[in-house]
């Protein structure tokens, strides 16, 4: 029988070495797309996975339009989220009662000299999401019949952007105006990023109550409704 071979001590090392992990600063967040409505409380999650360092240095750090500003520097809360925010475990941000201000990328950072890889990172995207405020509505108050009506809904402090759809008696308008039996008699244009609708020709049909809801993901507003009378040019003849 074949004596076993002995390995060599070198060998050996080697592959104690291969067999063990070695430990570098790691970070990992819970949710790096976080939103939140106005005025409520978010949490930018920002966790250690691994590291060799008792006490490693964390930072936040706001990026907003090109701008780069602390957040938290030297365990202090700086900027304008000192009297809104905290950290949480040691690492996360906390922010209390959120401001559309607030929206941007946030960098947590944490250098940690006793480790082999000493400096880790993590970018967390903050959405702060606002209702819509009523939208300023104008609707004509008559038109000709055969002529043309331009009806504008706006609002401006909805965050992301608000759609717009307009109702006419309760029903919303349609996008294609033969998809919907109550609608076949008219013409229209809709476009719900500006609010604009535009009545082609308008007729009898057209006649009716119109409002406007804007909404986004932090909820919707509407206008109060306004009455478009049609007319026919001889009948105003008769009433000049």
């Amino acid at each position: 029988m074949a004596a076993p071979k002995r390995m060599v001590p070198g060998f050996a090392i080697l592959l104690l070495l291969l067999g063990c992990t070695v430990m570098a600063v790691d970070l990992y967040s819970a949710n790096t797309n976080p939103e939140v409505q106005e005025f409520q409380r978010v949490e930018l999650s920002c966790v250690i996975k691994h590291t060799n360092t008792d006490n490693p240095r964390v930072e936040w750090k706001k990026i907003r339009n090109g701008d780069i500003s602390y957040v938290f520097f030297d365990n202090i809360i700086q900027g304008d989220l000192k009297n809104r925010a905290e950290i949480k475990g040691g690492i996360s941000l906390v922010i209390f009662n959120a401001s559309r201000t607030d929206t941007g990328r946030y960098r947590c950072e944490v250098a940690a000299a006793e480790d082999q890889k000493r400096f880790s990172e993590i970018t967390i995207n903050l959405t702060v999401t606002v209702k819509p405020v009523v939208p300023q509505c104008k609707v004509p108050k008559s038109v000709p019949v055969g002529k043309s009506a331009v009806m504008h809904c706006q609002e401006k402090e909805g965050y992301p952007s608000s759609v717009y759809r307009w109702y006419r008696n309760g029903d919303p308008l349609p996008d294609d105006s033969k998809s919907n039996p109550k609608f076949l008699n008219s013409s229209f244009m809709q476009n719900i990023s500006s609010g604009t609708l535009v009545l082609g020709s308008v007729n009898k049909g057209d006649i009716g109550q119109y409002y406007c809801i804007a909404s986004n993901a932090a909820g919707s507003a509407r206008c109060e409704a306004q009455l478009l009378e049609v007319f026919t040019r001889t009948l105003q003849k008769q009433m000049v």
